[in-house]
């Protein structure tokens, strides 16, 4: 059995370098989008070189494409996450992109015209139920939601902020996701 010898720097950098091209045109199948395959490749490679840069020249391939498909499915998650949150959400947002929707209601006029003291009270009552149920929520749950859709922070971010694995980061925002669609739904707030 042959021994492996651990890749050096310039090693990673020549496997990086040739891979480069072919990774982001199956990021491109992938997500149709140039700049989010250009981050997914990016975020790909650094994965790589952070965590296994170490490894065996030959292991690269591999743990490349691992690391590529998860980093691919991890855009399609955040992504459907992030749309039917800010879809349920952006009527409550103002044209203030620094405003949180939690602490904002709409401009006095819509897409329909002026704001009536109906919606207006409608929408402070979800506001309100949507504070609640997030606030039900287990702590590490919430934290995470919060943190990855809120504050827009990846999985390792907010993986490292939290003290845990970034497997557990998307199993607290997956359950959280899901207990809040469930309880809203319940409430009468369609997503």
């Amino acid at each position: 059995m042959k021994e492996s010898t651990l890749a050096s720097p310039r090693q990673l950098s020549n496997f990086l370098e040739s891979v480069e091209r072919r990774a982001f045109k199956q990021a491109m199948f992938a997500v149709h989008d140039e700049e989010a395959a250009l981050d997914i490749v990016q975020d790909a490679m650094l994965k790589l070189a952070e965590k296994y840069g170490d490894r065996p020249e030959e292991e690269f391939p591999m743990l490349f494409q691992r690391i590529l498909q998860n980093t691919i499915r991890d855009f399609y998650r955040r992504s459907k996450v992030r749309s039917m949150w800010t879809t349920l959400l952006s009527a409550f947002s103002s044209d203030d992109d620094e405003s949180d929707p939690l602490e904002t209601l709409a401009a006095d006029e819509d897409d329909n015209g002026p704001r009536t003291p109906e919606s207006l009270l409608l929408q402070t009552q979800t506001l309100n139920v949507i504070e609640e149920e997030i606030k039900k929520l287990p702590a590490r749950q919430r934290e995470a939601f919060l943190m990855r859709y809120w504050e827009d922070m990846d999985v390792a971010e907010t993986a490292a902020a939290m003290g845990c694995s970034e497997g557990s980061v998307k199993t607290h925002c997956s359950r959280a996701t899901h207990a809040l669609a469930t309880a809203l739904s319940g409430r009468g707030i369609k997503l």
